[in-house]
């Protein structure tokens, strides 16, 4: 499957490529410029991802991949939203705004260019979800949540209408934490510029699954930077999906069990705790992400 491709293709890359500057965060909650300083830099990458695609891949190119025109033409119109995202938080946070960065994004025609970009706006989406508890001024919250709405209409649409999957995973979203998301953003992101801000982010050691898309009921194999990852006692496979969080043990040689009732995107790490929600785990390593297919619920279908 195309998309399960890209998830193992992005898998690869991390570790690659270098990331903006950081912080180490301590108990102290990031405050609104800092989320929101945070914010930008991600819709700074979608804005590059998808100037840089559509200029690269035209009309024909399109057509090529058996698209009918309306496909790339509303993949602009999400070029438009991103770049309204980047003008409306640029205004928010003055002199304080990131400014762009490099980037590097694994895709080669219109197939893959959609595949990635499913990515982007789901994490986007699970990114917005997670950092809303941080945030204390309710209009930026309900700013917040106006973007929130529209990247996840976008991967909607990208899933369904382009990738022929469901348009969602099941009756929740999945809300992310700051490190979480940015250890699968850092993925595409070459360099930046020395005079941003650093972000309120702590770097985590990358991690990889095999086979990079198991499946419900199989064994995983978890590789990662054992040097990096220190901990009192056992260690658990966390696997996010939805507002709840499952875990298996982890045992010695990196493998552990996928359990059963995951759908759709699926997010996991390795953790030392049994936290009770996605945003409040203690990541160990970054994100893996991969699919597992939603039923279309009609046997016809």
């Amino acid at each position: 499957m195309l998309l399960s491709r890209t998830f193992a293709l992005l898998a690869a890359a991390i570790g690659v490529l270098a990331a903006p500057q950081l912080v180490t965060r301590d108990a102290t909650k990031p405050s609104d410029t800092e989320v929101l300083q945070y914010a930008l830099t991600l819709e700074l990458l979608e804005n590059a991802f998808y100037t840089e695609g559509l200029d690269k891949l035209d009309e024909k190119a399109f057509e090529a991949a058996g698209y009918p025109p309306w496909v790339r033409a509303r993949f602009e119109q999400i070029k438009g939203h991103e770049a309204t995202h980047v003008a409306f938080l640029n205004t928010a946070l003055g002199a304080a705004a990131p400014k762009p960065c490099t980037y590097k994004f694994p895709y080669t025609d219109p197939k893959s260019f959609a595949a990635v970009a499913m990515v982007l706006e789901t994490v986007g989406a699970s990114a917005y979800i997670g950092a809303a508890q941080l945030l204390d001024n309710k209009d930026t919250l309900t700013a917040a949540a106006s973007i929130l709405g529209i990247e996840s209409r976008q991967a909607a649409w990208v899933a369904s209408a382009v990738l022929k999957g469901s348009a969602w995973d099941g009756p929740f979203e999945t809300p992310l934490s700051m490190d979480g998301v940015y250890s699968l953003a850092s993925q595409f992101i070459v360099s930046c510029p020395s005079t941003n801000a650093p972000l309120m982010v702590t770097a985590l050691p990358a991690l990889a699954l095999a086979p990079a898309a198991p499946a419900a009921g199989a064994t995983a194999k978890f590789t990662y930077d054992h040097t990096a990852v220190t901990a009192p006692g056992p260690l658990f496979a966390a696997w996010f999906d939805g507002v709840g969080v499952q875990y298996t043990d982890l045992a010695a040689d990196g493998s552990a069990g996928v359990p059963a009732g995951l759908q759709g995107t699926v997010y996991a790490a390795v953790v030392a705790d049994k936290a009770g929600s996605p945003t409040a785990q203690k990541l160990l390593t970054g994100l893996a992400t991969f699919q597992i297919a939603v039923g279309s619920g009609d046997a016809n279908l």
